[in-house]
């Protein structure tokens, strides 16, 4: 079977996108199996994970995203930039505004275009940021944990827990360039805290409006950029009185603008680009 697919990145977390409206490629192969196949940077195509456009019976379209390793997170903020991309340049969707499907509920992102109808950036809704532990989840004897101590095999981390619809643990630290981020990073993600395992940010407040960001993913690693940890960051960064509700957070891959409207709708907005690295295909 071949299979064709868009290599595409943002900010560096790249993903390989493949279209399975029809459900032929999940026939073929499951897509755990297909993303630890196809994301291998020696005998496949590269990549952080696979994203499969299916449709959906009560939204726009819906969005799977497999990690490398074949887990499967309920979203992705940088897949969602790129998905939307996807969607708009190869008219699988034609309006700008798209509601999206996802294991974290309803996401709905908004293509920029330019002049030639090119899609220049994506702001995504990405809705209200959860911080009850009992529904992130992270196992602790208060409502909310902001900067709560956890003692791993890597140390003690005072970490402030926040679901965007996966969960998140935003440490902050004095320099980034001084912090072992897969060591830390894997002792508190498999932590048994998190029963549902845990992304890890670690955060270097830069100014009142600017944070500085490393990222261990839950399934994937060390990545260049996460977008949902983005928002959970400036969560965390606003209930430290760190920083306002707005911020430009500086990942290893690049800059993403977040704001959290927390006058009207309580949800996050985020924005940031997207880019189709290039098209191709592969045999099954």
């Amino acid at each position: 079977m071949e299979l064709k697919f868009s290599k595409m990145e943002g900010l560096g977390n790249d993903f390989i996108i493949l279209d399975d409206r029809d459900g032929r490629i999940e026939v073929a192969m499951a897509y755990p199996d297909l993303a630890r196949k196809l994301c291998d940077r020696h005998f496949g195509i590269g990549g952080d994970g696979i994203i499969l456009v299916r449709k959906s019976k009560d939204h726009d379209i819906r969005f799977v995203i497999i990690n490398s390793d074949g887990s499967e997170p309920e979203m992705c903020g940088n897949g969602m930039r790129c998905f939307a991309k996807y969607l708009y340049e190869n008219k699988i969707l034609t309006q700008k505004r798209m509601r999206v499907e996802t294991l974290a509920g309803t996401v709905i992102p908004e293509v920029v275009v330019d002049d030639g109808d090119r899609v220049i950036s994506v702001c995504v809704d990405m809705g209200e940021p959860v911080l009850s532990c009992g529904d992130i989840p992270f196992v602790c004897d208060r409502k909310t944990a902001v900067e709560q101590p956890v003692e791993t095999s890597a140390g003690c981390f005072a970490v402030t827990t926040v679901s965007m619809g996966n969960p998140h643990a935003v440490i902050f630290v004095e320099n980034l360039d001084d912090v072992d981020v897969a060591g830390i990073g894997r002792a508190v993600e498999t932590h048994e805290r998190f029963p549902e395992k845990t992304n890890v940010e670690f955060i270097e407040k830069i100014s009142d409006t600017e944070l500085g960001m490393k990222v261990w993913e839950r399934g994937a690693g060390i990545t260049l950029a996460c977008g949902t940890g983005a928002c959970a960051a400036l969560v965390a960064a606003n209930l430290t009185k760190r920083t306002g509700n707005r911020a430009l957070v500086h990942l290893e891959g690049g800059d993403l603008e977040i704001f959290w409207d927390k006058e009207e709708t309580h949800h996050i907005f985020k924005t940031g680009p997207a880019t189709q690295v290039f098209d191709g295909s592969i045999l099954l």
